[in-house]
């Protein structure tokens, strides 16, 4: 998913080794978690993890640039490697057949979107087609659990790669075909730091999701009003 920014990017220190951060812009987001730094860049892909004198320099960065503040990210309880996770979800009941056709043909789209074009802005490409409906009103909990699992339904008829991305941004855009939205999420958790993306309903509650789900802290949305973060 990562790429890299040579002409954009500048050198920081992680563990005693140089790291390519790409410049603060609207495009970039910051997840704090303890005394890590985790940078996305939704226009690449670019993920890098700063701490130190690194993060602190990308947070005085933030305060004068156009990028979004930071977010906040919750610790995860502290599992030593032990804890245990649902590697597959249960199979759900066949949603209707207009559901099934509306996110074939999504999904079909949206894996098109992401091997088409210049693979440096995949990512970007895939976060666009998922916030496209965020000024919809959002969806109820049935009516996003019925789009996931009609996406779900659909991805068993593709040999390619349909993973937490790809199929959230098939659903988010399902969902933006019946008049709804704002609901693709994307967040960090840690123990250890990792990214996953999903879709929530109107309450912002994950859905069709494992309880492991509730471990990660959303870092795309309404931009906050204050970068008052230190």
């Amino acid at each position: 998913m990562a790429t890299r920014q040579p002409h954009r990017d500048r050198e920081g220190s992680l563990g005693g080794q140089a790291v390519n951060v790409p410049a603060p812009s609207r495009h970039t987001r910051t997840a704090l978690a303890a005394e890590a730094g985790v940078v996305v860049n939704y226009r690449t892909g670019t993920t890098v993890v700063l701490t130190g004198d690194s993060l602190a320099r990308w947070l005085g960065s933030l305060e004068r640039g156009e990028a979004p503040a930071p977010v906040t990210v919750r610790a995860s309880e502290i599992s030593w490697g032990t804890s245990e996770s649902s590697v597959r979800l249960d199979l759900p009941a066949p949603p209707p057949w207009s559901w099934r056709i509306a996110a074939t043909v999504l999904l079909t789209g949206t894996l098109t979107a992401r091997w088409l074009g210049p693979r440096r802005t995949r990512f970007g490409r895939l976060v666009r087609l998922a916030e496209a409906g965020s000024a919809l009103p959002p969806p109820t909990r049935a009516h996003a659990s019925l789009a996931v699992r009609s996406v779900r339904w659909a991805a068993r008829l593709f040999p390619a790669r349909v993973a937490c991305l790809e199929e959230s941004t098939a659903a988010a855009l399902l969902l933006a075909a019946g008049g709804r939205g704002g609901a693709w999420r994307h967040g960090v958790a840690t123990d250890p730091i990792r990214m996953h993306a999903w879709i929530c309903d109107v309450h912002g509650q994950p859905i069709e999701e494992p309880a492991q789900t509730g471990d990660y802290s959303p870092i795309n949305g309404p931009e906050p009003t204050s970068k008052r973060y230190r």
